[in-house]
């Protein structure tokens, strides 16, 4: 797994050992950002559930001001850190080793521009999450909100959260869906 692009363009990330986390494969990354590239200058991301960071890090790596970081896994997280060291991006970095939910309760303190949720797919923690980021009106008029979840996961629940899906890229076994403000 590498950067895609930006400034950090080509260099290889470690990702955490096993099979607690699932990296977005090249293919998908590039897809994503070519959905986001117009919104990630000087954006401030989100990236819930990093894993090994990538998502955060080609952000940051494309223009991304600012990037936050959040896992509950000890191991992801200093992959997090090793990645940013070895792409020269700790300085826009913001990483946290904690539950999901206690850091959007406690720990962001502006809207963010972009927000990525990338929660393992069998808990469908996206169902407690969004409406989380909504309470801590953490999701502004402007933000972006991008899902990777499996191909099955529904979102009826947005309606009742003033949100919709303004985008879907679907793939084999997972899909990104883009959600935003009605």
């Amino acid at each position: 797994m590498r950067v895609i692009a930006g400034t950090a363009r080509s260099i290889n990330l470690i990702t955490p050992k096993g099979f607690d986390t699932r990296p977005t494969t090249d293919k998908y990354k590039e897809t994503l950002f070519n959905c986001l590239q117009s919104y990630i200058g000087n954006c401030v991301f989100v990236d819930l559930f990093a894993g090994s960071g990538a998502i955060g890090i080609e952000a940051l790596s494309r223009g991304a001001a600012k990037a936050y970081f959040c896992d509950n896994s000890k191991e992801a997280i200093n992959c997090v850190k090793e990645n940013l060291a070895k792409t020269r991006l700790s300085d826009k970095a913001v990483v946290y080793k904690e539950d999901v939910s206690f850091f959007v309760k406690n720990r962001i303190k502006e809207v963010p521009d972009i927000i990525f949720l990338d929660p393992p797919f069998k808990l469908h923690a996206e169902k407690e999450i969004i409406p989380l980021l909504v309470n801590q009106e953490l999701i502004g008029e402007d933000t972006i909100l991008v899902v990777e979840c499996d191909y099955d996961a529904e979102f009826d629940f947005l309606e009742d959260l003033n949100l919709e899906i303004f985008k879907m890229k679907e793939y084999k076994t997972n899909k990104h869906v883009f959600i935003e403000k009605k």
